[in-house]
């Protein structure tokens, strides 16, 4: 079936539908693109000599909803932001605010020992604390002559 979906020819008139779409929330309101992008949380990674450290912006995230792991170098953050329930007779000017599930995961700069790794949650922000795996030395292997 996935052949079935490449070879469908409308597939360009759903980028055009697309365009057309975010113009009029442009015209009605100045969403745009951003409709029909997911919410990611946004990413600072810093590193020092010790440790690498990843701070992630997630306000209104329930800590109990976050999910952190490292896998092959790579540090994957998910989650569920939750959204406010609809009340009958409210009308919305504006949604701006992004609500679901999110997964944003980035290469590490180097090797960290993850089993070692510290997370917390302040203010809105999730910080990440990796320690780095210390660089091995090179070591000279002597020849053995018979």
């Amino acid at each position: 079936m996935s052949s079935e979906m490449m070879k469908w020819p409308y597939l360009p008139m759903m980028d055009t539908f697309k365009k057309e779409m975010n113009k009029l929330f442009d015209t009605f309101g100045g969403v745009g693109e951003n409709v029909f992008r997911e919410w990611m949380p946004p990413l600072d990674i810093s590193e020092t000599g010790e440790n690498v450290v990843v701070k992630a912006e997630i306000p209104g995230v329930d800590p109990k909803e976050i999910h952190i792991s490292v896998k092959n170098d790579a540090l994957t953050i998910r989650g569920e932001k939750k959204g406010e329930k609809e009340e009958k007779g409210k009308n919305y000017h504006f949604i701006e605010r992004r609500y679901g599930n999110f997964v944003r995961t980035v290469l590490l700069p180097t090797p960290v020992k993850y089993e070692q790794a510290k997370a917390e949650y302040r203010n809105g922000i999730l910080e990440i604390t990796l320690p780095k795996q210390e660089k091995e030395e090179s070591k000279e292997i002597p020849i053995k002559v018979n």
